[in-house]
């Protein structure tokens, strides 16, 4: 049995090495992390353990809440049509599309066709948050509206999985009947526990937040439900106090990024086995297109017609064509169910994997908006607010995007 003091120092090391590729060559450490998970688990023999699930578990619970709470309410209600419909066309698409890709062209069976839909159809919100942060996209309406959306989609699939296979029994009772009173409350309660325990060091207003996280994922997965959909709820309904108060969340997420989600990151990639990619690689190549090319057919045009830019619109169909969290649930859902077997599943978690790389690298790499492009411009009209040269301003992006404006420049709200 091997030390867990080294085997942590090995997953930490891993975590480092990804931090400073990431400075070097300017690409997402989510991403990296996922890249030498793979490498990791094809090369150095490196494998998960129980405790190592729990701290990503943690990981995916903290970061999911984290990108709830970015959505501001103002900026959600300013971006409702689009996140709505970006967010419904996202799921809707690449669900029908795998679905039924998989059952006429892979011939798998129908039960095992829609889990094929449901893991395909979804967005990572865990990818496209950490992904963001480091760019600061995520404090900007147009990064709130790709989180949004990212919601709206991935709440598709959750009900779903839930209407088409979950079994409604008691604790899922439970878990709604507790669920919407915290809902209703945190909201309220977050002012006034600030107020009696904000500057402790012992950070009790920390250690509230994760209680609540852990106990209602409890509840969620005790549920048939998936813990990180409390999560989810928990920070879109907090977010309205957070755009005040942003202490508690900055150091919220110092913990998750340095602690946690370097274990959900690169145990992610270890579920990709070389192996397995080569004896269904065609496979894993056509499912893979069919997610994105459907991405593609329903988000691209939503873009366009909210006026986003071309390069913006590229930028936020790529983002939405990730997956990585409910994707690999749906598929473990059919694995630990007997809906889909261990071929299947290996094929459809690559996909997911695949999506969670291939499209954030590019849209990193070619798309990304920089500061000028996310400027807030309101909707057939100049801008009439100042503008941050440096991008750290607090007047950042609201539908649509421009591209580069100079004091003499006319605004293109159009393409390149």
């Amino acid at each position: 049995m091997e030390n867990v003091w080294f085997v942590a120092a090995v997953w930490i090391g891993i975590a480092l090495a990804a931090s400073l590729l990431s400075l070097r060559l300017g690409i997402s450490v989510a991403l990296l992390e996922i890249l030498l998970g793979v490498l990791g688990g094809n090369f150095l023999n490196l494998q998960t353990a129980p405790w190592i699930d729990t701290l990503a578990g943690f990981g995916a619970v903290v970061l999911t809440f984290l990108a709830g709470a970015e959505i501001e309410p103002e900026a959600f209600k300013r971006n409702l049509k689009a996140s709505l419909t970006i967010g419904i066309l996202s799921f809707l698409l690449p669900f029908f599309g795998a679905w039924l890709f998989a059952y006429y062209v892979a011939h798998w069976e129908m039960q095992a066709a829609l889990i094929a839909g449901i893991a395909l159809s979804t967005t990572s919100v865990a990818v496209i948050y950490a992904t963001m942060v480091e760019t600061k996209i995520n404090e900007t309406d147009l990064g709130r509206l790709i989180l949004a959306a990212c919601f709206i989609t991935d709440l598709g699939t959750v009900l779903a999985l839930g209407i088409l296979f979950s079994k409604f029994d008691i604790w899922l009772l439970v878990f709604i009947l507790v669920l919407i009173p915290v809902l209703i409350l945190l909201p309220k309660a977050l002012p006034i526990i600030a107020r009696r325990w904000s500057g402790r060091i012992s950070e009790p207003e920390i250690k509230f937040l994760l209680l609540l996280l852990f106990f209602l994922a409890w509840l969620a997965t005790a549920g048939n439900s998936e813990a990180v959909l409390p999560a989810y709820l928990l920070g879109l309904v907090s977010a309205g106090y957070f755009v005040a108060d942003r202490a508690v969340l900055n150091r919220l997420r110092v913990i998750a990024f340095a602690v946690f989600t370097p274990f959900y990151f690169i145990k992610a990639g270890l579920y990709v086995s070389f192996p397995a990619i080569a004896s269904g690689i065609l496979l894993i190549i056509a499912l893979l297109g069919v997610k994105v090319v459907a991405k593609f057919i329903g988000v691209y045009p939503a873009a366009r017609f909210f006026r986003f830019n071309i390069k913006t619109s590229n930028y936020m169909t790529l983002l939405m064509s990730t997956g990585l969290t409910f994707g690999s649930i749906s598929a473990l859902f059919g694995l630990t169910n007997n809906i889909i077997d261990g071929t299947q599943y290996t094929i459809l978690v690559t996909v997911v994997l695949g999506s969670a790389i291939i499209p954030t690298l590019i849209a990193q790499t070619w798309f990304r908006p920089d500061g000028v492009e996310v400027r807030e411009v309101e909707l057939n009209r100049p801008c009439d607010t100042d503008y941050n040269e440096q991008g750290d301003g607090e007047d950042y992006a609201s539908f649509p995007a421009v591209n580069h404006i100079k004091d003499d420049d006319s605004i293109n709200l159009g393409g390149e």
